[in-house]
């Protein structure tokens, strides 16, 4: 597996797979990768010759009272699980690199759906996410890329970026990827001390709930969202940032349970905000 620092290094390889009549996938990450990324990137190497995978943590998406500095990294780590998961080249720029002397330029969806679900508590999140992820897609020059289903937003913005950009890239999603015990895989999972991580198991058991419901036949999404809230609530460790249903491809705040709802809440479990959701289809 190739380890690239620089954007000339990858976009040199690119140049030289396309020589070749290679195809590429892209895997952006900000690293301290688990099982979740390794799906990602399994997936990937299913569907494609060549695989890069972003490792960066972007300081863009992150709010001045935000993690940046504490988020979990471990590069020789992610390096390991890459290779075995059959990935090409791992991308791990440094922030100068990345973004420059001075950088002022920024990739921004001017609708609404950055300012919902997660963009209520994190405004300047998505720009961020569309500005990196943009940037990588200038670098690497995939022909799919693919995301996790755990950040649904993040996933339906990008593919919004990538329609009203042109860009040309198959935008794959891919399911979320759970613990044995229900908990959604996630970097930040490493936060949370014994006696939190088991009143992390409400967002699951909410999500499950919600889901029974759904499938058998409630199309009032209040009422799921109540029976979902009420079940948070009685965890004594969990603060509800928020619990909503919203139409994935607009993020549009739905009332009926149909095709396409997203049933999607971040919770703070202590201080650490946790995501959840599943998509009724």
């Amino acid at each position: 597996m190739i380890k690239a620092e620089t954007i000339k290094e990858v976009r040199d390889q690119v140049k030289a797979w396309r020589k070749e009549g290679l195809t590429i996938g892209l895997v952006p990450t900000m690293g301290y990768l688990h099982e979740g990324h390794a799906s990602l990137v399994d997936k990937a190497v299913s569907q494609c010759d060549r695989v890069i995978v972003s490792d960066f943590v972007n300081p863009t998406q992150f709010g001045p009272t935000e993690d940046l500095s504490t988020y979990p990294r471990d590069f020789e780590r992610d390096c390991k699980l890459l290779e075995e998961h059959g990935a090409s080249l791992v991308f791990h720029p440094s922030v100068e690199e990345m973004y420059g002397e001075a950088a002022a330029t920024y990739v921004e969806i001017l609708n609404d759906m950055p300012k919902r679900l997660c963009g209520q508590t994190r405004p300047i999140h998505f720009r961020g996410v569309c500005t990196v992820v943009s940037k990588l897609f200038n670098i690497a020059t995939p022909d799919k890329a693919f995301f996790g289903m755990k950040d649904a937003q993040q996933l339906s913005i990008i593919k919004k970026m990538v329609k009203d950009m042109s860009y040309g890239i198959e935008i794959v999603g891919c399911p979320i990827i759970r613990e044995d015990d229900g908990l959604a895989k996630s970097s930040r999972n490493t936060y949370l001390n014994e006696e939190e991580r088991k009143a992390a198991l409400v967002l699951s058991k909410a999500v499950k709930l919600g889901k029974e419901m759904a499938e058998n036949c409630e199309k009032d999404a209040a009422k799921i969202l109540e029976a979902q809230k009420d079940l948070i609530e009685k965890e004594p460790l969990a603060k509800i940032d928020y619990v909503s249903a919203a139409n994935f491809d607009t993020l549009e705040p739905e009332t009926q349970v149909k095709s396409g709802t997203l049933f999607a809440m971040a919770v703070y479990i202590g201080k650490t905000r946790l995501i959840d959701n599943f998509l009724y289809e």
